[in-house]
């Protein structure tokens, strides 16, 4: 495949199916996420963080205990911020004492660093939280690579799913839309990236079971979106 003309100024990538096994997320850190729930609300409950995350459950379902709800969230997958926040918070317990561990496909940190380090901006946009991503990418099979990037967002700029939300990450990043390349796995969110304007490539990633939507350029891994969009290459050496 040929290049793009114009090399994107930023690339903004989705993270589970995207630069992160499915099977991490829903076999490794919902289930630890689940298991802990009890124990770290009755441990942390009164602090700030956690406080405030209760009071917004009690505001979304009033008359329901919050693990109620929680539980009912988790159960049904839920991408409501308040539930993405604590998970969050519980996972960094995790990350912090080596339980867990961020994947990443083997061919994402060499060309996120090769991106980085040729002048493309980097932003990550996942329904986890800010919080969740940046463990991802801090405690990553790879090691840190949260310098990497220069910003991160999540439910609170929108739904991944809305034209609005890709608009406002834009604004953020002081870039217009079509100056930015979105990576993710699911044609929806691509849908409402083109419609905001920027550029897009669905990872059409076989160990996901991910299927091509034929609508959007695809590519099977990072170093394939590399060669079609004009940005730089990894060193197979490094």
């Amino acid at each position: 495949m040929s290049p793009e003309a114009v090399p994107p100024r930023v690339v903004l990538t989705d993270i589970e199916g995207t630069t992160t096994a499915i099977a991490f997320v829903k076999e490794e850190l919902f289930p630890f996420a689940a298991e802990a729930l009890e124990g770290f609300l009755a441990a942390h409950g009164g602090e700030p963080a956690v406080a405030a995350i209760l009071d917004e459950v009690w505001q979304a379902e009033p008359g329901r205990e919050p693990v109620a709800v929680l539980r009912g969230w988790m159960a049904a997958d839920a991408k409501v911020t308040p539930l993405k926040a604590l998970q969050g918070l519980i996972w960094r317990q995790g990350y912090a004492d080596g339980r867990l561990k961020g994947h990443l496909w083997p061919d994402v940190a060499p060309c996120l660093q090769a991106w980085a380090a040729g002048g493309v901006r980097l932003a990550v946009y996942s329904s986890g939280s800010e919080e969740a991503q940046r463990l991802i990418f801090g405690h990553s099979v790879a090691g840190d690579l949260v310098p990497l990037f220069g910003g991160f967002f999540d439910t609170r700029v929108g739904g991944k799913r809305e034209r609005a939300s890709y608009n406002a990450i834009a604004g953020a990043l002081g870039v217009a839309p079509g100056e930015v390349l979105f990576l993710s796995d699911v044609a929806e969110e691509l849908d409402a990236a083109g419609a905001a304007g920027m550029r897009g490539c669905q990872l059409v990633r076989p160990e996901d079971g991910t299927l091509a939507d034929r609508r959007h350029p695809e590519a099977r891994d990072f170093p394939e979106v590399a060669r079609r969009f004009g940005l730089p290459a990894h060193s197979q050496a490094g």
